[in-house]
C-alpha cells in the first residue's frame, strides 16, 4: 500500500513499476498495481519465492530517486499460505 506524497503521481508510479524487472537469480513479479481512494492512494500486488526478494522490491521503491520524491509512506501487507505453487 502507498501513501502519496505528491498527489496525481500515481499513474506515474504505476507506468514505472511495469518496466521494473528483478535482478539475475531473483524470482518475483509484479502482478498488479492501481491507484485506489481511502487512506491510501496506490496498491501494488507482487509475488516472490523469499523475504531477500521482497527487500528487492521494497528497496527499490524507497531509493529510486522518482519515487523517493512522489512516496510519502508504505505498509507492506504479506499473505501467506502453506504450500503456495508460484509459477511465474
Amino acid at each position: 500500500m502507498v501513501r502519496l506524497k505528491i498527489i496525481g503521481t500515481q499513474w506515474k508510479i504505476v507506468e514505472k513499476l511495469k518496466y521494473f524487472q528483478p535482478i539475475e537469480g531473483h524470482d518475483w513479479k509484479i502482478t498488479y498495481s492501481s491507484p485506489t481512494y481511502g487512506g491510501w492512494d496506490l496498491i501494488i500486488e507482487c509475488v516472490f519465492n523469499n523475504l531477500d526478494d521482497l527487500d528487492e522490491i521494497v528497496s527499490f521503491c524507497r531509493m529510486d530517486n522518482d519515487l523517493k520524491e512522489w512516496i510519502d509512506a508504505t505498509t507492506t501487507l504479506i499473505s501467506t499460505k502453506k504450500n503456495f505453487d508460484l509459477k511465474l
